[in-house]
């Protein structure tokens, strides 16, 4: 009887699994499903097998944007780290302006994807938006800048525009990394005449690996899912040099209508994602085993 009453815990859990089902599973094998047939209409399909997979793998154009989201998501990180944990240090540790800089840190993160795109739109236009008509009249380019009409400009405004978004979240995690080191190491490394940089070399930076392993897992991965931001800023253009995975999978699946290839090359997306959690998620492990031997 005791028994019964532990199992009958798993109950309460039941609806979730009903929830998973028809938001994951299901359209997960019907993805699986168009992914091996050629579609031709409502019940007129032929078996295919691998050959939709065999095409997307060497396909040159999904080879391009697997490259540019790798760069993408590799500099969003080699930015976005150093620049939390740097406003983290700056951040007050008592007093209203602790609550000041929170308050203002999280702003960009309450704003939608899809209007930030918009916002950074107005604001980079060349003939109304304050940023494009401010840096054109100071004439230091040589080509006048215009997010949409050159490759470089429209990385630097979409870099602009990730960064501005997203590095208050890795700020507000390494500061709440900061805020739990106990006050007695600095005490110990002020007696001990330890220079600034010591102590975050080998007070706040080992304290912070947890949450940086985090911030950096969870940077990586909505930055190699991003789509709203790029795709309302340059559409993946100036040609395709914004044209990242999801916004190709996009095009693909919705502008071409080629529902097998765009199955099939959903599932690698869905692959490679996985893969890099899982590679991240090993690396947060180690990080809190290393912790605890400390």
């Amino acid at each position: 009887m005791e028994k019964w009453a532990d199992n009958k815990a798993w109950f309460l859990v039941l609806p979730v699994f009903v929830v998973v089902a028809f938001s994951a599973i299901i359209p997960l094998m019907t993805v699986v499903n168009y992914s091996i047939q050629d579609i031709f209409g409502p019940g007129n399909a032929v078996f295919v097998g691998t050959e939709w997979f065999k095409q997307m793998l060497t396909d040159y154009r999904l080879h391009d944007a697997l490259w540019r989201q790798f760069l993408f998501s590799g500099l969003v990180l080699l930015i976005e780290i150093p620049l939390g944990i740097l406003i983290a240090l700056a951040m007050p540790k008592k007093g209203w302006g602790v609550s000041a800089s929170l308050v203002t840190l999280a702003i960009p993160l309450l704003i939608p994807w899809n209007v930030i795109g918009t916002i950074w739109i107005i604001f980079t236009r060349p003939d109304i938006g304050l940023f494009g008509v401010g840096i054109n009249s100071l004439d230091l380019l040589s080509v006048p800048f215009d997010h949409t009409a050159r490759p470089s400009y429209a990385w630097v405004t979409l870099m602009a525009m990730e960064v501005w978004h997203w590095t208050p979240l890795v700020a507000l995690l390494c500061y709440a990394g900061l805020r739990a080191i106990p006050e007695a190491y600095y005490q110990a490394a002020k007696i001990d005449g330890a220079s600034a940089w010591a102590v975050f070399r080998y007070i706040q930076l080992p304290k912070m690996r947890g949450v940086l392993t985090i911030a950096v897992l969870l940077r990586w991965m909505d930055s190699f899912l991003i789509y709203a931001e790029p795709f309302a800023l340059t559409g993946g253009g100036p040609g395709n040099s914004t044209t990242f995975l999801s916004i190709y999978l996009v095009k693909l699946a919705t502008g071409q209508f080629d529902l097998g290839p765009a199955a099939a090359f959903s599932l690698i997306y869905f692959l490679i994602v996985l893969l890099f959690s899982f590679i991240f998620y090993q690396a947060l492990l180690n990080v809190g085993k290393g912790e605890k031997v400390s």
